[in-house]
């Protein structure tokens, strides 16, 4: 089984990956882990590796391709922003939540400002906004390709859990 999960920054979406991984015994694919290693191989912050992400589509392309090739090879979770969009899954789940509420987990979790957590969250989704409709033509407010839209800022970990777990058994 594939599932992915979709969701900007602080929704909750390596939270609800873990607990699928670990409640299904499926493997977790992390396209932001991938990003994240690529920026600190390279010496850049985030912020940086997006700017440079938006000269190109090499960046976002390499994490495709391992995400595609790893989706070839068996069952799992897929987590990214696009993985709703590039990969064949048996469910595509997007999680969704106000800027607010985003931007005070990604706070509390980097152990900083709400203010400073607010700023990068935006420059990020607008820098990744741009690039996906530059390199894929896809237009991240459009959620017609997800078969279940969970509001994180509604349910807790538990609930938004319990959501998934009870759509993946009604595929069995």
């Amino acid at each position: 089984m594939i599932i992915t999960i979709s969701g900007p920054p602080g929704s909750g979406t390596s939270t609800l990956a873990r607990g699928l991984s670990e409640a299904l015994g499926l493997r977790w694919v992390n396209s932001g882990d991938l990003f994240r290693r690529i920026a600190a191989e390279r010496g850049l912050s985030l912020k940086e590796l997006g700017r440079l992400a938006e000269q190109g589509p090499e960046i976002d392309y390499m994490i495709d391709d391992a995400q595609r090739s790893l989706a070839k090879n068996g069952s799992g979770i897929f987590e990214g922003r696009l993985a709703g969009h590039m990969l064949d899954a048996d469910l595509k789940i997007m999680l969704k939540t106000s800027l607010s509420v985003r931007a005070s987990r990604i706070a509390k979790r980097e152990n900083k400002s709400l203010e400073e957590a607010l700023s990068e969250a935006r420059a990020r989704e607008e820098c990744e906004a741009r690039r996906y409709r530059m390199y894929y033509n896809i237009d991240l407010n459009d959620l017609s390709v997800y078969d279940l839209i969970i509001d994180t800022g509604r349910w807790d970990e538990k609930g938004t859990l319990s959501i998934a777990l009870a759509a993946v058994r009604a595929l069995r």
